[in-house]
Parts: C-alpha cells; sequence; structure tokens
C-alpha cells in the first residue's frame, strides 16, 4: 500500500489539469463526432474513450506503488518488445487511410507507433544514464543515434513521419539534458538541415503533397490542402466566444475531417472561440511546467531523463498539432495529447504522467 507520507507528496496541479483535459476531451469528442447511418451511436467515440480514461486512471494508481526506478531493470527488455511490435506491424499490420500503423487485438485496433514513444523515453533514459558526462565527441553519441535509429526507421517505414518526428524530439531533449555539448548539438541539426533535399526523396507522395499544400493550401484544395482549408475556416469563424457546443458549423456539417482526432483543436476553435483555445492552451502551459519542474526535481539522473523525455514528448505534440491546425505547420497526423479520440494515444500519454506522478511523489528519500 501507498503511504500517506508519499500520497502527500504527489503533484495535485498535475492530476487536476489532466482530469480536466480529459473531461473537456470527451465533450468535445461528443460534438465533433456524427450520426452518419441510422441506428448508429452518436456517442461510442466518447464512451469508449471515457472507459479507457478510467481504465488507465486505476493503472496509474497501480503503478505508483511501485519506484519508478524500477522500469530501469526492464529497459532492454521493453526495447525488445518495441522492436518486435513494430515489426509485427508491417507482417501483420493493418492500413488505413495509406499508411500501415495497427494490429488488431479482438475489438481493439493498437498503435505500436504510440507505445513505442514511451519505451523509447525508458529506454534511451537507461542508456543515456550510464552515459552522463561521457558524451563529449561524435564517437560518443554513435551508439545513441543507432539506438534510436532502429526503431525510428521501422515507424517511418510504416509511414508514420509524425511519430518518428517525436522520436527526434525526444532524443534531442534528453541528449541536452544528458550533457552533449551545444556544439555538437548545432553542428547535428545543421547536419539534418543539409540532409534535407536528400531525405525529400524517401517521403511517399502524399507526404510530399503535404508539406508542399502547408506553403499554399489553395494549391490543392480539394485534396492535400482540403484539411487546412477547412481547420483554419473552423478556427477563424468561432472569434472570441465560439459558436458554441454543437454548434460549428464546420464540424456539425462534416467539412471539418479527422475532427475527432487530429484536428480536434478546429472543433475547439470553432464552438469554444479564442476563449475556450486560449483556456486548453493554457492548461498544457501549466502541464509542460510542472513537467520541467518535475525534471529539475527528480532525486537521480534517471528520473529527471525519464521526465524530460515525456515532457519533451508532451510538447512537440501540442506544438505540433495546434500549428498543424492553425496552418502553421504541416499536417503530420500528431494527436494532441489527452484530447484526441484513440485509445493507443491516451493510454501512452496517461501513463506517461503516471509516470511523471511517481518521479514527484520519491523526488526525496522516504525514511521509514
Amino acid at each position: 500500500m501507498l503511504s500517506h507520507r508519499l500520497l502527500k507528496n504527489l503533484d495535485f496541479t498535475v492530476i487536476a489539469v489532466t482530469i480536466l483535459l480529459v473531461l473537456i476531451s470527451l465533450v468535445i469528442i461528443g460534438s465533433a463526432t456524427h450520426i452518419n447511418n441510422p441506428g448508429e451511436d452518436r456517442y461510442w467515440y466518447v464512451q469508449r474513450q471515457g472507459i479507457f480514461a478510467i481504465a488507465n486512471i486505476l493503472f496509474i494508481f497501480f503503478l505508483l506503488h511501485f519506484d519508478y526506478k524500477s522500469l530501469s531493470k526492464y529497459a532492454n527488455i521493453l526495447y525488445g518488445v518495441n522492436l518486435v511490435m513494430l515489426v509485427a506491424v508491417m507482417l501483420v499490420g493493418q492500413s488505413a487511410l495509406g499508411a500501415q500503423r495497427w494490429i488488431q487485438i479482438g475489438p481493439i485496433n493498437l498503435q505500436p507507433s504510440e507505445f513505442s514513444k514511451l519505451i523509447m523515453i525508458i529506454s534511451l533514459a537507461h542508456i543515456l544514464e550510464k552515459r552522463q558526462g561521457q558524451l563529449k565527441s561524435f564517437k560518443d553519441l554513435i551508439p545513441i543515434f543507432l539506438f534510436v535509429g532502429v526503431p525510428f526507421l521501422l515507424v517511418l517505414k510504416q509511414p508514420d513521419l509524425g511519430t518518428s518526428l517525436v522520436f527526434l524530439a525526444i532524443l534531442f531533449g534528453m541528449l541536452f539534458i544528458a550533457g552533449i555539448s551545444m556544439r555538437h548539438l548545432a553542428v547535428i541539426v545543421g547536419a539534418g538541415a543539409a540532409f534535407m533535399p536528400i531525405f525529400w526523396h524517401f517521403l511517399k507522395d502524399y507526404q510530399k503533397k503535404r508539406l508542399t499544400v502547408f506553403l499554399d493550401p489553395n494549391v490543392d484544395p480539394l485534396g492535400s490542402g482540403y484539411h487546412i482549408i477547412q481547420s483554419k475556416i473552423a478556427i477563424g469563424s468561432g472569434m472570441i466566444f465560439g459558436k458554441g457546443l454543437f454548434a460549428g458549423t464546420q464540424s456539425q456539417l462534416n467539412f471539418l475531417p479527422e475532427n475527432h482526432t487530429d484536428f480536434i483543436f478546429a472543433v475547439v476553435g470553432e464552438e469554444l472561440g479564442f476563449i475556450g483555445s486560449l483556456i486548453i492552451l493554457l492548461l498544457y502551459l501549466i502541464l509542460l511546467y510542472r513537467g520541467i519542474k518535475i525534471a529539475g526535481a527528480a532525486r537521480d539522473s534517471f528520473g529527471m531523463l525519464l521526465a524530460t523525455g515525456i515532457t519533451s514528448m508532451l510538447t512537440f505534440h501540442v506544438l505540433v498539432n495546434v500549428g498543424m491546425t492553425a496552418g502553421i505547420m504541416p499536417v503530420t497526423g500528431i494527436p494532441l495529447p489527452l484530447m484526441s479520440y484513440g485509445v493507443s494515444s491516451l493510454t501512452t500519454n496517461m501513463i506517461s504522467i503516471g509516470i511523471l506522478l511517481n518521479i514527484y511523489m520519491r523526488r526525496q528519500k522516504i525514511l521509514f
């Protein structure tokens, strides 16, 4: 059982913000989904998301009984499981929207690439903890890049460019905390930028089209640019106070694609307006700020690296998803944490927050 002293150390701000975001998401998902055929249940997605949210809360409470440091013991096993899952997607995965990313397990479609982000954070934290202070040359960095490179390429092969980019955000955030020099970091970023023309040739045609229409959505207004155009119309039409729940024309009349998943923030902008959008962004700002504080308060390097990786992942997701719906970032299919519908995404993010709570709860050694 958890001691009263440990429970008092919980970050109740993170708990409150997480619950608020999940509750708001259930309302917005309910507003964003529609009945296309007679007999369909409009609130099926809401019920499903709610059930998994409750299950995840119970699982997080169970995980709090264990010291987060024990994750380090299973880091290599988790890394191996991650590779097996990603290879399984290539062999027996289901395809949708031009990508093979899902594995069907009974009535549930799981997306292993979502779980791979958290597994990568745990396994990379384990590796970097041992190498802190030893990342002084590019030779020292080669094993780290190979370690991340294998799952990165497997995810890119699906193809899932968005999740691949999340891997890079996690990697650089954790390397920075692990002590990589700014000179090395600048050289790596510069080399990456120089490699972009070559990388372009490895992209699928639809990925190239997404990057092209990012610069000018009107190049293909009924194709690749349609999502961005409709999303910007939805957000702009919400103005200050929004059109009201269940009253957004772009969403309710189904002009806005993927409105309960990747483009859920556009629904927020249309129905809750600038004020509602600002409240959502402030909640994320509080959550990310607490993530940084938890990393700084961690009792050891492993906890600090874990918290940094999780915060880097959440930050990248929020920035890219919100930027994507506002038309200032390319469409990459990255969900908005705790808001977008998706069992795999919700589970990954809630367990990640559970780990943050675990790190903060054990930020100081408890004497019994």
